[in-house]
């Protein structure tokens, strides 16, 4: 058997450049306008001018990308609906009856869905990519959720997935009963928050449901306590607690801040394959805007420990990428306000007194 090489980490430019940064915030402060009176999208503006490296930056050929796997851990009755949901909610996808698709077409968003680790085969089609790695991972309660090989080979299916496809925005999506199991886990072995802060009721567990939920996932923090050096062993964290959409997801991060794409980071799932790719490699975080809090309890913690600003609070829970397309719109309104407002010199106005 062909050894699988381990995932090379891709070195990234500081975006903190102060001279661009300094024309960008002097040309926002002119535009026409009360200072700071346009709020957050100024904030957003900026940070997008120095991800594109404009002072008129324009986002081209957005992409959405859905990956989705399967979880062991969803045999031990962690989730409200059964593993089936995985493989039919992709035919959903690819039909185009799911709310990130129609969410998609509206907002004109490329969307491509990639089988990462679905447990059964999907016919290929347009829109379709099939990576899989596996059928499902293992059940991360009584070891491993997957290999190390496993999960570099997850991590380079990522990183390919966007090196093939154009644009300079990524936007992130995902499909797997039972992984808001894997993203608590990542999240409290990576933070080191308690795992009750970190889980939640994900497709709607009741009471007895959500504390089945954390009687498996405790469980699963003590079969694989050996990955217990989050600062210097995130991928050994990923593999053994992560999922194969997960794992792909993070590549995918890495690779777009690679190329300084725009990354739009959806809910808690997403935010858990940002939190590894930021273990690897710090300065992802300067690409990625996150477009929402969601409703999953440990969401907003876990946005807090990595500093995260959302863009949008609107209670949502349902993952697929749907929160990062309605965001979406935010960000050309952003660009648009660089490029196209004018400044009280271009439109004759007059500035503020001191």
């Amino acid at each position: 058997m062909t050894e699988i090489p381990a995932f090379a980490v891709p070195d990234l430019t500081d975006l903190r450049d102060t001279t661009l940064a300094q024309r960008l915030r002097h040309r926002i402060d002119h535009k026409t306008k009360p200072l700071g009176s346009l709020g957050r999208l100024e904030s957003l503006a900026l940070q997008l001018g120095l991800i594109l490296r404009s002072e008129t930056p324009a986002l081209e050929q957005p992409q959405m990308v859905v990956f989705a796997g399967d979880h062991g851990l969803a045999a031990r009755g962690v989730s409200a609906f059964p593993s089936d949901v995985t493989w039919q909610m992709v035919e959903n996808f690819l039909a185009g009856g799911a709310a990130v698709s129609v969410l998609a077409r509206q907002h004109g968003l490329a969307l491509t869905v990639v089988d990462a680790g679905v447990a059964r085969d999907i016919a290929p089609r347009d829109g379709l990519l099939v990576r899989k790695i596996a059928p499902g991972t293992a059940d991360a309660s009584v070891g491993p959720a997957m290999t190390l090989a496993q999960c570099h080979a997850a991590l380079q299916a990522g990183a390919d997935v966007v090196r093939q496809l154009p644009g300079n925005a990524l936007l992130l999506g995902e499909m797997g009963i039972g992984n808001t199991s894997s993203a608590a886990l990542l999240m409290s072995r990576l933070t080191g928050a308690p795992l009750v802060q970190c889980v939640g009721r994900g497709t709607g567990l009741d009471d007895a449901g959500l504390q089945r939920k954390l009687a498996v996932l405790r469980k699963a923090l003590k079969a694989n306590a050996n990955a217990s050096a989050p600062a210097t062993q995130p991928v050994q964290v990923l593999a053994a607690l992560g999922g194969f959409e997960i794992a792909m997801m993070c590549g995918a991060v890495l690779e777009a801040a690679a190329q300084n794409r725009v990354i739009v980071v959806d809910g808690f799932i997403a935010t858990s394959a940002v939190l590894v790719a930021q273990a690897v490699q710090p300065l992802v975080l300067q690409r990625c805007v996150f477009a929402h809090q969601s409703d999953e309890s440990g969401h907003a913690r876990l946005l807090a420990w990595l500093g995260a600003q959302p863009l949008l609070h609107l209670g949502l829970r349902l993952g697929e990428g749907s929160g990062a397309a309605l965001a979406w719109p935010l960000l050309g309104s952003a660009c648009r306000i660089l490029r196209e407002m004018a400044s009280f010199a271009d439109a004759g106005v007059s500035e503020r007194q001191a």
